[in-house]
């Protein structure tokens, strides 16, 4: 999943979200030494990317994608999804995605004092280019792959990888719909595990 389900699946704490929203840079044992309620939005990151990496449905969405990106099919699978997520946005949620993205770049701007560096300098580009909104649409999602691609020195070709999204679009959205629906009630079950 990328950065707009792991913070959708975070439920309505601002801190858990902060947490599953950094959490790709934050190794081993290093997350005790963050706030409780961040801890349980890195732990809570790590529980959803393991029972994705294992789904069955995501495999087969990445399928699509090994012959051409290799290793980089789950990365591009997780954008894909978040753009599915964004598109459908109104399924999943009752409040405006341009209003609850706000609302969540709001929060990094207030806890400021507990983000990894590593989140801190992600945070102006994230913000000032709005990727969690512009993820809505297909030339948004290439926008973000390039940058990605652009990361690893476009080795991973990421930057085609729209091309795929529009081939198998159906296809991808089916699949989409079909995994939310696990890893909704899986995350909802890990986060009632934190409280006991």
């Amino acid at each position: 999943m990328n950065f707009l389900a792991h913070i959708y699946l975070s439920g309505d704490n601002d801190l858990i979200k902060i947490g599953n929203f950094m959490a790709d840079g934050i190794r081993g044992k290093h997350y005790e030494t963050f706030p409780t309620e961040v801890q349980k939005g890195i732990k809570l990151h790590r529980a959803i990317d393991t029972f994705t990496d294992a789904h069955p449905i995501f495999r087969e969405s990445t399928k699509k994608l090994h012959e051409r990106y290799h290793h980089y099919a789950g990365v591009i699978v997780d954008v894909f999804y978040d753009h599915f997520l964004a598109k459908n946005w109104n399924t999943y949620s009752d409040e405006d995605l341009s209003e609850y993205v706000a609302k969540f770049y709001k929060s990094l701007e207030a806890n400021k004092g507990i983000l990894t560096e590593r989140t801190i300098q992600l945070m102006p580009y994230m913000i000032q280019q709005n990727w969690l909104l512009s993820y809505q649409t297909i030339e948004g999602i290439h926008q973000i792959l390039t940058q990605m691609d652009s990361r690893t020195k476009n080795k991973s070709n990421m930057r085609f990888s729209s091309e795929e999204l529009k081939i198998y679009y159906t296809e991808f959205e089916q699949e989409f719909t079909t995994y939310f629906e696990a890893i909704q009630i899986h995350a909802k079950e890990q986060l009632m595990s934190f409280k006991s």
